[in-house]
């Protein structure tokens, strides 16, 4: 079939599609096409299944190493070593399992939005029928309420206005004709067309079916959903780097340990135990579990700013954000059209508040409120409110102690603005009822309704529309005292180009007050007299401008992604600051485009003007998709936010989707990786805060383990290569491995945000886990470890301690060490305890809890006898805090001196 049928004459479509434009397709050819075609319904997608799941979980090289490990220990019957070593796999997995994404659910919500009662005619008969049962060349009827369910060409329309916003951008509902198309039209420019998942705000249509399914354009959609990945976050892949880097190493360790052991002539299984035990004690079994609680941490810490996370690295990845791409409607702005000034002969006024709430109220030239009762009733004020609220069907209630608004989004607004004032359409027409009325047309652009006036015993006509339609009506304007004087055309024509050029929409209104309630069109014309313009926009939210300059303040550049005009899309993008304050840039040029300039763009060009823009308007989801794209190229981490059905695939495709709660629509919260529960850009901020303060947690976890790790693996390898006794036994190193994870470094997980994490560069995308300062931290630390356990084990021996007795030593030393350097890496940054030495008293609390774990260990029968223990006398003591006490004032010198930045 036709891809153009906006390109069409109905005539056209009705012979393409062998249909009827008034009695539609019989029942048996329903039949057919319905085998044909299939049902009206997106395709189900096949998830992943539990297997396949649990793999996931499995597939990652330091498991490979713990499992080969746990294997080789219950061969050898080291069954303390094998439960731990299996437990610390099970623990990962049921974890990982658990936190799962279901990436699929953005595809179930799409099917969802397409399923909805329909309105056909079938031979000659008006039925309704679900929407999956639509084929192409159904007629369908519709009307205000009404959910589109199909893609369809207009044959048919009286005033019909659809809201395309969730599938285009379009703030405003969008007015339908029958007119014949260019071929190029873009979506959001068919005037002709009707799309699936839209809602008719406002009249009557009939259209021929032409797309059900997935050809529809939301189908098109779901395709694009379904064909992107998810990205791996930052994390994710610095974590991966990181454990293949590890594996190698231990590997490489444990192999040689094995090697010079034989070689030296030890028995081949002690040196297979040793090797094993190196490459246990180098592995670190606590980061898995460590990454999980700081990330959950970080996410309830989120929610407390109302933002839900629903992948956990996803917090991370927010802190290492450098481009933030929002969509305008509903994310800048409130998707609610709002009045913000009034102009009448008699002076201007500024509307305050926002939104579809009456809370606000109208100030005058010089910001006093006005007292409207005070206004003469014959002037042009009350006049202009009144027509704004009773020239349309919009309706304004209360309900359950909240407001409910429902109607044309323009209507809308008006009725607000004249409830600010004390103005309501039922109070109004309470005491002069609706005689007639004109409706708004595309034609027409105007609206005009008559009213009885008892008072003046005869009636009352308003209306609403155009500047240009409202000023051929007019012979005059309405003065302040009621009187009639002269019209300057001119002098209206430059204000409300003055507010137009602010990328408002303007509107004018008049009143007549002559004459009977007979309504006739052809009289109109030069009969009725200006009252007022007003200037309406879909406003951005208050917190959006600060948040933006907070985002720039952190290095983050903050780009607008929209469907809606490139005016109205600059007009917000000034408001909040987003096109204000860029270096090298000429006012405007270059930072705002759209998709018809994008379209001409290719390789290096396209990317140069990507990166130079902060304003995407008139785009299409496959182009969100390809700026998205493009921005990752560079090497940027990208988060997107957005609410709409046509925002779907790039909220999949970024590094991080962030859909809008409230406002957004179920396809984008599922396809989203968090929520926005308050629908406020400026969330965001707070969440990008947590994020960073997130990575530096994680961050100090890994300065933190991977000495203590290293250390362990090379007091067992110089053991071997100097043909010794083992300082450390296996079964001791698990020992310190999962109870220090457990009580020291997992308290690193609610260590306080440090001063300034906003006034930071974000972490360079491409900056490896293993940066040369935590090399450099790592090496000096393990070199400390090791020194102190092999020192201190042999110092034991030779003050006559037995084996058991100086390997005790050697742990409590080691943990002794490993609580004091925790201290120390509590700030990366600077010397001393961010928030001083008691804000994180977890972290206290976890000491203590090690050091009870740790006197149990050495003088509990049944703990020296499973670990292989032996009590210590006061002196060992001494020098395990000597020890202790020597690496923290290596490291605070250290970390005087500087060694760069993690």
């Amino acid at each position: 079939m036709s891809e153009n049928h906006h390109g069409l004459s109905v005539h056209e479509v009705v012979l393409l599609l062998e249909t009827d434009p008034r009695d539609g397709l019989d029942d048996s050819e329903v039949a057919r096409r319905r085998g044909q075609f299939g049902e009206n319904r997106l395709p189900g997608a096949r998830g992943n299944g539990t297997l396949r799941r649990v793999w996931g979980q499995v597939n990652n090289p330091l498991i490979y190493v713990l499992l080969a490990a746990g294997a080789v220990t219950t061969y050898l019957g080291e069954a303390v070593d094998a439960t731990v070593i299996f437990g610390v796999v099970l623990v990962n997995m049921v974890v990982g399992f658990i936190q799962e994404s279901r990436a699929e659910s953005a595809l179930d919500a799409l099917r969802t939005m397409v399923t909805t009662p329909a309105t056909v005619v079938r031979a000659g008969r008006r039925q309704t029928v679900p929407s999956e049962d639509l084929v192409p060349g159904d007629l369908l009827l519709l009307e205000a309420g009404d959910r589109v369910p199909a893609d369809a060409r207009l044959v048919a329309h009286a005033e019909l206005r659809v809201d395309e916003s969730a599938l285009t951008g379009e703030s405003e509902p969008v007015t339908k004709n029958e007119t014949v198309l260019p071929i190029p039209t873009p979506v959001a420019d068919r005037s002709n067309m009707v799309y699936s998942g839209t809602l008719v705000t406002a009249g009557t249509g009939a259209a021929v079916t032409v797309k059900t399914g997935a050809e529809t354009e939301i189908g098109q959609i779901h395709r694009l959903v379904g064909s992107v990945r998810g990205v791996e976050t930052p994390l994710t892949q610095k974590l991966a780097r990181f454990s293949a880097f590890l594996t190698v190493a231990i590997l490489a360790l444990a192999a040689l340990t094995f090697v010079v052991g034989v070689v030296r002539g030890e028995h081949p299984a002690d040196m297979f135990t040793a090797a094993v035990a190196l490459a246990v004690g180098a592995i670190p079994e606590g980061l898995q579990a460590a990454v999980t609680v700081t990330l959950a941490i970080g996410v309830s810490r989120m929610a407390r700013r109302r933002a839900v996370v629903r992948r956990l690295p996803v917090v991370e990845t927010l802190g290492s954000t450098t481009v933030i791409c929002s969509d305008k409607t509903g994310t800048f702005t409130e998707n609610q059209m709002t009045v913000l000034h009034v102009w009448t002969p008699s002076g201007s006024y500024a509307a305050t508040g926002t939104g579809y709430t009456p809370e606000g109220q109208l100030l005058d030239a010089s910001g006093r409120p006005v007292d409207l009762a005070a206004h003469d009733a014959g002037g042009p004020l009350r006049a202009a409110l009144v027509a704004g609220a009773v020239c349309g069907d919009a309706t304004l209630a209360l309900h359950d102690g909240g407001w409910r608004a429902s109607g044309d989004p323009t209507e809308i607004a008006m009725v607000v603005a004249a409830a600010k004032a004390g103005v309501t359409r039922e109070e109004f027409e309470g005491t002069h009822p609706r005689a007639a009325s004109v409706p708004f047309s595309s034609e027409r652009q105007f609206m005009a309704t008559a009213h009885h006036d008892p008072a003046g015993g005869g009636g009352i006509v308003f209306a609403k529309g155009s500047v240009e339609s409202i000023l051929r009506l007019c012979s005059g304007r309405l003065g302040a005292d009621g009187a009639v004087q002269p019209l300057d055309p001119e002098a209206v024509h430059a204000v409300a180009a003055g507010r137009a050029g602010e990328g408002l929409r303007v509107l004018a209104t008049a009143v007549r007050r002559q004459g009977d309630a007979v309504l006739d069109e052809a009289f109109l014309p030069e009969s009725m007299l200006l009252t007022g313009m007003v200037a309406m926009q879909d406003p951005p939210r208050t917190a959006v401008a600060p948040a933006v300059r907070a985002c720039r303040e952190a290095g983050i550049t903050v780009k607008m992604i929209t469907g809606d005009h490139a005016a109205t899309a600059a007009a917000i993008a000034h408001r909040v600051g987003l096109l204000d304050g860029e270096p090298g840039h000429a006012a405007g040029q270059g930072l705002v485009l759209n998709g018809p300039a994008l379209e001409a763009l290719e390789g290096a060009d396209y990317d140069r003007a990507v990166e130079r823009a902060r304003v995407f308007a008139r785009v299409s989801p496959e182009q969100k998709l390809r700026l998205i794209a493009s921005m990752q190229s560079q090497g940027n981490v990208v988060a997107m936010t957005g609410d709409g059905v046509n925002d779907a695939p790039a909220l999949r495709q970024a590094d991080i989707g962030i859909a809008m709660g409230r406002g957004g629509t179920e396809v984008a919260k599922e396809a989203a990786d968090m929520v926005l529960t308050d629908d406020d850009f400026s969330t965001i901020e707070a969440a990008v805060e947590e994020g960073r303060g997130v990575f530096d947690n994680l961050t100090k976890f890994i300065v933190w383990t991977l000495p203590t790790n290293m250390a362990e693996g090379l007091v067992i390898l110089v053991a071997i290569l100097l043909g010794t006794t083992l300082p450390i036994l296996p079964t001791q190193i698990l020992w310190i491995n999962m109870t220090t994870a457990v009580a020291l470094g997992l308290m690193l997980a609610f260590e306080p945000k440090e001063p300034g994490i906003m006034t930071r560069q974000p972490r360079e995308p491409d900056r490896p886990l293993l940066t040369w300062p935590l090399l450099r931290r790592t090496g000096l630390v393990s070199a400390l470890l090791l020194a102190g356990a092999w020192a201190g084990f042999h110092w034991a021996l030779g003050q006559g301690a037995s084996d058991a007795e100086a390997r005790t030593l050697a742990v409590n030393l080691f943990v002794a060490v490993e609580a004091v350097y925790l201290f120390g890496c509590r700030s990366l940054r600077r010397f001393g305890q961010p928030g001083g030495p008691f804000s994180n008293r977890w972290l206290i609390l976890g000491a203590a809890v090690q050091a009870v774990a740790q006197l149990a260990l050495t003088y509990v029968p049944a703990m020296n006898t499973l670990f292989q223990t032996a009590p210590i006398g006061w002196q060992a003591w001494l020098a395990i805090l000597a020890a202790a006490v020597a690496t923290g004032v290596v490291v605070a010198a250290d970390k005087r001196v500087g060694s760069g930045e993690f």
